[in-house]
């Protein structure tokens, strides 16, 4: 609905010259808005108690004084119907966003109304803030990105200049930056604050820490520059335009495991809703840090489980040929001693002896490549997985043809490398175990950015015209395949695994772009 003013300057109904501007400043005068009239110049000529109350200061000190709403506008008439925004700083060097709407009248000024709306655009900005940052961590790939993104979004609220999510187990330990915007070089920031500690500087984020409640500090830049116990600091503190502290607890059931610092821009004290606002960012930054602890511990775990696999395989294989091989050296070595042995014999044990330990080699490479992944990054991938190809055909009858375009380059982060190289083994591994194929295709490609690796056996069930479903090639959901799934979710991908259609069996493992062009150091949950 219109107000009483907007009607007055749309449908002025006293004639003459100056009427509708006397009919205005009656209006102004009781309106609970923002209204103006100013004069052709632009400054104000009458405002009311509201717009002085917007403005910070008296109406007598705002007559002459020049507006925020320019007046020489080519497009002035249609102002009259779109509201538009318009910036004033006060007295006290504080922003406000004002939202108006400006007309012109027959006497050549122009009637202004206008309202606050700083607070309204803040909480949209946090709103959306939040939302990004709850983004992040369900897509980010590493715990450093994924607080690196929630701190730029608390920074591009308007009333923040600098943001620091830090990380620390207890007082005693040192702490972890693991997100900052807002500063210039901050890499020695720990040893600096470290030293600044040593000489006795108040942290008042450990008092945060320590008492799990918010600190918040007025005017705390001027008190860190004079303070010479912050003199390791002062040139990385005094980076940023800002003046108060506000330092943010990170809570994960009941236990502080960090901060977030925020530094607030000159005149922007932290109100209820910023705190409000930095309690909720710092719930998220929170729930990533404990959700890339829980990773950690069952990457842990997986690690764990996995050497004691190789242990087992290290015991039914090579330990097991390496005790065939002494009994077959025994029984040589007395055949040797006795003057009457049969050479052809003699021959063919000692072959066997051969073929023993030629076995026994390759299932040692083979073990000892698996317990040192870390290898892929100096292989690659494609080299790493021909490397596990031959070990295996060396031990088996299976034929395995490794093929990738000479235009492919894996500029993947190591562990994506890792999962790749896992699901490509368990692969082949299942075919040794149940398919009864003679050969086997390994193919990486690339589609739209997205990368595929394709293995395929000519395995049993590889007549096309044989029906055949996957139970027939593996009778459950076994371990192995749930942990193929895992690692292609885990980076946003996804695995097939069944029958081909030209026959045979097929994995099937597919990485989006997104995954690749990122460089990752951690891991990606599933989306």
């Amino acid at each position: 609905m219109r107000s009483e003013v907007e009607r007055a300057v749309d449908e002025p109904s006293v004639p003459g010259p100056g009427a509708d501007s006397l009919l205005l400043r009656a209006l102004v005068a009781v309106s609970a808005d923002g209204l103006a009239v100013l004069n052709r110049d632009g400054r104000f000529a009458v405002v009311n108690a509201a717009a002085a109350d917007v403005l910070g200061l008296p109406a007598d000190d705002l007559i002459g004084h020049p507006a925020p709403f320019p007046v020489d506008d080519a497009d002035l008439a249609g102002l009259r119907d779109h509201r538009r925004r318009a910036v004033w700083v006060t007295p006290d060097g504080r922003r406000r966003d004002l939202e108006y709407r400006l007309a012109p009248l027959a006497d050549g000024t122009y009637a202004a109304w206008f309202s606050d709306v700083t607070d309204l655009l803040r909480q949209q900005e946090r709103l959306t803030a939040i939302t990004r940052a709850a983004a992040s961590v369900a897509d980010a790939a590493s715990l450093r990105a994924t607080l690196d993104a929630v701190a730029n979004e608390i920074v591009m609220t308007a009333n923040i200049a600098a943001v620091q999510i830090l990380a620390i187990d207890n007082p005693q330990d040192e702490l972890r930056v693991l997100g900052m915007a807002g500063f210039g070089d901050a890499r020695d920031f720990v040893e600096r604050l470290s030293a600044c500690r040593r000489l006795g500087a108040h942290v008042h984020f450990m008092d945060a820490i320590q008492d799990r409640e918010p600190v918040v500090v007025l005017n705390r830049k001027p008190a860190i520059l004079a303070d010479p116990a912050w003199a390791p600091l002062h040139m990385f503190m005094g980076y940023p335009d800002w003046d108060s502290f506000v330092s943010m607890p990170l809570m994960v059931r009941g236990r502080t495991i960090g901060v977030i610092n925020a530094y607030y821009v000159p005149g922007e004290d932290p109100g209820p809703n910023s705190l409000a606002f930095l309690e909720a960012m710092a719930d998220h930054a929170a729930i990533a840090i404990d959700i890339a602890a829980h990773l950690a511990r069952t990457r842990s775990q997986a690690q764990s489980d996995e050497r004691r696999r190789l242990a087992r395989d290290l015991h039914d294989s090579v330990v097991q040929q390496l005790f065939s091989m002494r009994m077959q050296a025994e029984a040589l070595r007395g055949q040797v001693d006795n003057a009457d042995a049969d050479p052809a014999r003699m021959r063919s044990r000692a072959q066997e002896l051969a073929d023993l330990s030629r076995s026994a080699l390759a299932d040692l490479r083979a073990l000892v490549f698996e317990l040192h992944p870390l290898e892929l990054a100096e292989r690659g991938l494609v080299d790493a997985v021909r490397a596990h190809a031959a070990s295996l055909e060396a031990r088996t009858a299976l034929a395995v043809d490794v093929q990738a375009p000479p235009e492919l380059e894996l500029d993947l982060a190591i562990e994506i490398q890792e999962d790749l190289y896992r699901i490509a083994q368990e692969a082949l591994h299942n075919v040794v175990k149940h398919a009864r194929a003679q050969g086997v295709a390994v193919r990486f490609a690339l589609l739209d950015g997205a990368l595929s690796l394709d293995i395929t056996d000519d395995g049993c069930g590889s007549d096309p015209g044989r029906e055949r479903t996957p139970a027939a090639r593996i009778p459950q959901v076994t371990l192995g395949l749930v942990s193929m799934r895992e690692r292609a979710e885990r980076w946003g991908g996804q695995l097939f695994a069944g029958p081909h259609p030209a026959g045979g069996w097929t994995v099937k493992v597919t990485v989006p772009a997104a995954a690749r062009d990122t460089q990752l150091t951690g891991e990606m949950r599933s989306r």
